[in-house]
């Protein structure tokens, strides 16, 4: 099946930095992580959630699992910001260049900073969105890390 154009954008993002993604197209949906993990066989915490958030105005990108929420008040402590919120739609989208639901963790349309909570140490693999609600696949946490170029945080709820 040929991958979606954000996909491809992704999949070329991701050489341009010498990183080979190998992006899985499941047409009934990744959107949600119970979505992800139903369609990739996996348990619903091997989902790492890409979520945008606002700090202090400007974006951030976390990555979660997919059975855990972010506590913002805790991210804002251990970022230093005096505010974290929801990036709106058209702010993430503008951020990263990819739709919420679909967004990668790396490879994005600017730099902003990448931050992974350690609830994600649970697994040693983890499944990544591919830049649409669609496509996902699979990278070991080690080299989603670097990668990204995640600082670890502890903010999960």
């Amino acid at each position: 099946m040929e991958l979606p154009p954000a996909t491809q954008r992704f999949v070329a993002a991701c050489a341009e930095i010498g990183y080979s993604a190998t992006p899985l197209v499941f047409p009934e949906g990744t959107k949600t992580s119970k979505d992800a993990a139903r369609v990739a066989g996996c348990e619903l915490r091997q989902i790492s959630k890409s979520i945008v958030l606002s700090a202090d105005g400007f974006p951030i990108l976390v990555l979660m699992s997919g059975d855990l929420r972010i506590d913002t008040e805790k991210l804002a402590r251990a970022i230093g910001a005096q505010k974290v919120g929801r990036a709106d739609v058209e702010d993430a989208r503008a951020a990263t260049g990819y739709a919420v639901g679909g967004t990668p963790p790396f490879g994005h349309a600017t730099v902003i900073p990448v931050y992974a909570d350690v609830s994600l140490k649970r697994s040693e693999e983890v499944w990544v969105a591919a830049g649409t609600p669609t496509t996902i696949f699979p990278m070991p946490l080690n080299e989603l890390v670097s990668v990204s170029g995640a600082t670890w945080v502890d903010v999960g709820e």
